[in-house]
């Protein structure tokens, strides 16, 4: 999941199907969502409100970033006790958004599955290509 082109967005796992994995998104400010499946099939729990999917997806995003950082991207103004992802999900609920639009779903899609590829690489200290934006630590200038 990520903090990226003003939205909330990332892959998350179906709950009742292993090969199945849903791309959920939630806009900045208008809270526009989006759900479809790994073969851009939309979500059917997503249907005018927010699907199991995304509540799961603002739910890693707080234990990742933290409630503030992440009412603070999505433009969310909760109440200090309110200030967790139920609080933020309900907080976005509240003003009844759109269904946005899935055409990002495909990018996102292919990210994820980019970063997947990283994890059968053979453990080395040596530098990845695609990685060259990261700074080395303890490089001597």
């Amino acid at each position: 999941m990520e903090l990226a082109d003003g939205r909330l967005q990332g892959v998350v796992s179906s709950g009742s199907d292993i090969g199945r994995v849903y791309v959920s998104s939630v806009e900045a400010g208008t809270y526009a969502f989006s759900c479809s499946t790994n073969n851009n099939r939309p979500c059917g729990g997503a249907r005018g409100a927010f699907c199991n999917h995304i509540r799961a997806l603002v739910g890693e995003a707080v234990l990742q970033y933290g409630a503030e950082r992440v009412a603070r991207y999505l433009k969310v103004d909760v109440a200090g006790e309110q200030a967790d992802a139920q609080g933020l999900t309900s907080a976005m609920t509240s003003t009844r958004p759109a269904q946005g639009d899935r055409s990002a779903a495909a990018q996102v899609f292919s990210r994820f599955l980019r970063h997947l590829a990283y994890l059968e690489f053979a453990p080395t200290t040596a530098p990845v290509p695609e990685m060259h934006w990261f700074p080395t630590t303890g490089a001597v200038a």
